[in-house]
């Protein structure tokens, strides 16, 4: 089972709201999850990104991958090293 770390849309019409979730990469965008990491609130300024740590670690040691979108969140809240080019 290949899992990913991606966005699940939630809120009204054009108020979006995003959850950042666990799931399986064969379910749907807005359908079963695993586990919830966090929110991404867009519509706030600055944007608004909340991820418990400790859950996200122990999901990348696991083997989820994380989603473009994710990745980009994930660094916005600091919880990706920058490559150093160790392994390059």
């Amino acid at each position: 089972m290949a899992v990913k770390i991606r966005l699940k849309r939630m809120g009204a019409k054009k108020k979006p709201f995003y959850r950042i979730v666990v799931a399986d990469s064969r379910s749907p965008r807005d359908g079963r999850f695993i586990e919830e990491l966090g929110y991404y609130d867009p519509l706030k300024n600055p944007a608004e990104v909340k991820i418990d740590p400790e859950k996200a670690s122990d999901w990348l040691k696991k083997g989820a991958q994380l989603t473009d979108t994710a990745r980009a969140l994930f660094k916005k809240a600091g919880l990706l090293a920058k490559p150093t080019g160790e392994n390059q």
